[in-house]
């Protein structure tokens, strides 16, 4: 393999990582299928794709070949509705890359995209701890998950205040920021929360590669600052419903 094609492999780990995880719902078993996808593509002859639409390709498929019925309905959505949603709104591809990603059409791609939104509006609601420091951003954030559905328990400016507040509002769901100044840091109040009360967790960052990094303990759940209303939709629609699990 070409340096060049391996260096871009290298860049586009930490992407399929993110859309990996955020499609099962669990580090270990998003990135075992990362470990496997990858094995299976530089196996396999080269196309015209990128690195990162072909991590994309093979993820989605390595994935496909782990359920027991990938047509079947599972909290509202079919796992192909997923992906699309994740492959669109998380990582950015647009849908003239994401179906021939996911095995369709472009139009019935974007017949089961718009399906798939339609059905995010049924979403279960839960109470939601924001971490995040910067008071502007948390108060869009606030405003964006109570368009989602769900409930703010709290806001947090600091790593002892989150801690706090989950202590004594038992959230649902925490979506954290990283860097929180001299508040401390995100990822630090998550780990001494989550020793006393079990919550899916969105850490929010405007570097994902940098966290995703493999050396250490990372999340399943990761977006990107700044980011839309309806990615903050999909990653909380996957995170509270636990994602997919392979059988």
């Amino acid at each position: 393999m070409a340096t060049t094609r391996r260096d871009d492999l290298i860049r586009a780990l930490p992407y399929a990582r993110r859309y990996a995880r955020a499609l099962t719902g669990s580090q270990p078993r998003g990135d075992l299928l990362v470990a496997e996808s990858l094995r299976e593509l530089l196996s396999a002859p080269t196309d015209d794709r990128t690195a990162r639409q072909g991590l994309y390709k093979w993820v989605t498929r390595r994935f496909e070949m782990g359920l027991v019925d990938p047509g079947a309905v599972e909290e509202g959505l079919t796992a192909r509705q997923r992906q699309l949603l994740l492959l669109t709104s998380l990582e950015e591809v647009p849908i003239e890359e994401a179906a021939p990603i996911v095995g369709l059409e472009v139009t019935e791609a974007g017949a089961q995209l718009a399906h798939a939104r339609e059905r995010l509006r049924a979403s279960a609601a839960t109470d939601v701890l924001i971490i995040e420091d910067e008071p502007i951003i948390a108060m869009d954030i606030e405003e964006l998950v109570l368009s989602c559905g769900h409930r703010v328990v709290g806001v947090a400016s600091t790593e002892a205040d989150a801690v706090k507040i989950a202590q004594k509002t038992r959230p649902g769901l925490i979506l954290a920021d990283i860097n929180l100044g001299l508040g401390g840091d995100g990822t630090s109040a998550v780990s001494r929360i989550l020793k006393h009360h079990y919550a899916p967790v969105i850490f929010v960052t405007a570097y994902p590669e940098r966290l995703l990094t493999g050396e250490t303990v990372e999340p399943a759940f990761v977006i990107t600052k700044p980011f839309e209303p309806l990615t903050l939709a999909i990653a909380t629609y996957q995170a509270v419903t636990g994602g997919l699990s392979l059988k």
